[in-house]
């Protein structure tokens, strides 16, 4: 297999791991909305979901496992020190850049979602208090937008390697 077939190779394992864990996520949200709720005004009761749990685990583990890959094998040779040198890099370096900045704040975001709707069902963790809705399917949808993104700063970065 030459370099073509090894790149086609790990965009397909990026976006596979980015659309496992969204599926996950969106799984956990499903079989967090199966407990018992009791919601009165903006106060809501429920009991967690061991179920939502494991799979919000499952969901963060590959949405970090998809950014350590795409951040190895996009490589470590997209220093931007400055203004300067942004406005004089390539339009494939400025999409390059571009990409891995929104790959970070995407991952950020996603993974903090997905964090919070997990820790919400821990045995531990029947409680009271605000409502506190979506936060899984949002990090699952997050890392479908992640994979988006991871993909095309590996393209973008590897585009110019002979």
């Amino acid at each position: 297999m030459g370099k073509a077939g090894g790149r086609i190779l790990v965009c397909i394992l990026i976006i596979g791991l980015d659309i496992a864990a969204g599926i996950l996520g969106l799984e956990a949200e499903v079989e967090q909305n199966k407990e018992r709720h009791l919601r009165v005004w903006i106060f809501e009761c429920k009991e967690p979901s061991p179920e939502a749990f494991k799979l919000g685990v499952g969901a963060v583990a590959f949405l970090g496992l998809a950014h350590v890959l795409a951040s190895l094998f996009g490589g470590c040779n997209n220093c931007i020190c400055s203004q300067d040198d942004l406005q004089k890099a390539s339009p494939n370096r400025q999409l390059t850049i571009s990409c891995l900045v929104f790959t970070w704040i995407v991952l950020a975001v996603g993974l903090s979602m997905l964090v919070i709707g997990t820790l919400a069902n821990h045995k531990s963790r029947a409680s009271c208090g605000f409502t506190h809705h979506h936060f899984l399917s949002i990090g699952g949808i997050l890392c479908f937008v992640h994979g988006l993104f991871s993909v095309a700063y590996y393209v973008s970065a590897t585009a110019t390697e002979g």
